[in-house]
């Protein structure tokens, strides 16, 4: 594990501390009792909130792992409906806890990881296939190109 990984590590835990309402993310022990105050926390709105069915459509395959990591972290269990895109997760629970802290617990965590996960890929892109891994310059057009189609027609379809 590089030591960019283990920095990482650091600051998720800091950040599921911080949603627990604890100050000792890196104790192990208080780590343990932190989940268990967020999950005290779900089992008392489940008490006086009616649980409601969520259908959250994530962006790609590494935001669902998180998402749903963080559902079965706290014991909810997430299930997707035939025919439903793989990318979606169905969950049952209290909209306060979505609220206040599941959502943005997830947020925090995802905006960490993708910041992390870009600067990997940037790293990885100028050292191994070119340096230069800046954004393509905007350049001024009329429009976009017109293809013909097969009776000689001219289409609006950009190429």
């Amino acid at each position: 594990m590089t030591e960019s990984e283990r920095q990482l590590i650091e600051k998720l835990r800091r950040i599921e501390a911080l949603f627990a309402g604890t100050s000792h993310a890196g104790e192990r022990v208080a780590a343990a009792a932190a989940m268990d105050r967020i999950r005290e926390r779900l089992r008392g709105l489940q008490a006086s909130d009616a649980a409601i069915e969520y259908a959250f459509h994530l962006r790609d395959d590494w935001s669902k792992q998180l998402f749903m990591a963080l559902l079965r972290r706290y014991d909810i269990r997430p299930y997707r409906y035939r025919g439903q895109r793989h990318t979606t997760v169905m969950a049952r629970m209290p909209k306060s806890f979505v609220d206040s802290t599941l959502w943005p617990e997830y947020q925090e965590l995802h905006d960490t990881l993708r910041r992390f996960l870009n600067d990997v890929t940037t790293r990885v892109i100028a050292e191994c296939i070119h340096k230069d891994t800046s954004d393509a310059e905007t350049a001024e057009r009329a429009g976009p190109a017109l293809l013909t189609n097969e009776t000689g027609r001219t289409t609006n379809r950009a190429i």
